[in-house]
């Protein structure tokens, strides 16, 4: 692995990262984006994911809006491209348009389909999964050829690329085979969707151990009981532990709204630079993924505590 980016040098270094997440709208202000980039750099995380049409809701481009706020706050991103929506030929245009712009990381995604976003009309490409994308920003990054050999013109694209990982998957042993695919395609890191419970991240990273892709376990403190239950009730795999969700449930008993989120803000740093301690001591965890979007109050009291 040769680290492009200031987030891949970190890794390199042995550091352990935090990165974060931005999620630009159907819009093109990206002024709340933005402010919000700025608090999480101040915060100390490092890079910033900056989605791709989650949930197939159609948004401006991320590749547009990874290059606006890395250049207008200074925070590095992580621009997010999927293959839902995109054959081989427009993915490697984007990847060349990024590298131009000075994008140094992209994780990447094969997408949900079109069916269950904003435009269900659009028709789906996934002419190629997130693992054949990983195959071709590797080979234009290493060898300057596309999938079919076609080599790029001039310098080569300076670009570390991830995947994304699953730990809530059962039977885990599925999941592995897949991340074990994504490395063998030359994918540099790997960060997770959400887990609440310790021990199904201490179980998957020693699992994937053997990969030797440094991974960041994705976590999600709630702003509330309705939050953490959605997470339990309707995200498939993510299991909340009982006493999680009982405090939560105790909180929404709190009738003062200040108190209230206080005692939310406590638990959530609490609970979370606990978790943190546990995975961080894991050979394969090279950091935490906070997708905490708008909660300013948790981010930065949490990367403290675990200090």
């Amino acid at each position: 692995m040769k680290p492009f980016s200031h987030l891949m040098k970190a890794i390199s270094e042995g550091k352990f990262v935090y990165t974060g997440e931005l999620e630009p709208h159907r819009s093109l202000d990206l002024s709340e984006v933005e402010s919000w980039a700025r608090t999480l750099k101040e915060a100390g995380i490092l890079a910033a994911n900056v989605t791709d049409n989650p949930r197939s809701d159609s948004a401006i481009s991320s590749l547009v809006a990874s290059y606006l706020i890395q250049r207008n706050t200074g925070l590095e991103t992580i621009y997010q491209l999927r293959t839902a929506d995109r054959n081989r030929l427009a993915l490697l245009s984007d990847v060349l348009g990024a590298a131009a712009l000075g994008l140094k990381n992209i994780l990447a995604l094969t997408g949900d389909h079109t069916r269950t976003g904003t435009t269900p009309s659009s028709k789906p490409v996934f002419d190629l999964d997130s693992t054949g994308l990983i195959a071709l920003i590797h080979r234009m990054v290493h060898e300057g050829k596309d999938l079919d050999g076609n080599e790029i013109k001039g310098p080569r694209p300076e670009i570390n690329v991830g995947g994304a990982a699953n730990p809530n998957m059962d039977p885990l042993e599925i999941e592995v085979l897949k991340l074990e695919r994504k490395a063998e395609a030359g994918a540099e890191f790997f960060q997770t969707q959400v887990v609440f419970d310790v021990e199904v991240a201490r179980r998957f990273l020693r699992e994937i151990e053997h990969l030797k892709v440094p991974t960041l376990i994705g976590i999600f403190p709630p702003r509330s009981y309705g939050q953490a239950e959605f997470f339990d009730k309707y995200v498939p795999g993510v299991r909340v532990p009982r006493p999680f969700m009982e405090a939560f449930a105790r909180f929404k008993e709190i009738g003062d709204k200040q108190k209230r989120s206080e005692k939310i803000n406590e638990y959530n740093v609490e609970y979370f630079s606990s978790f943190i301690r546990e995975v961080k001591r894991e050979k394969a965890c090279a950091g935490i993924h906070i997708m905490a979007v708008g909660y300013p109050e948790v981010i930065r009291p949490l990367m403290e505590s675990v200090k």
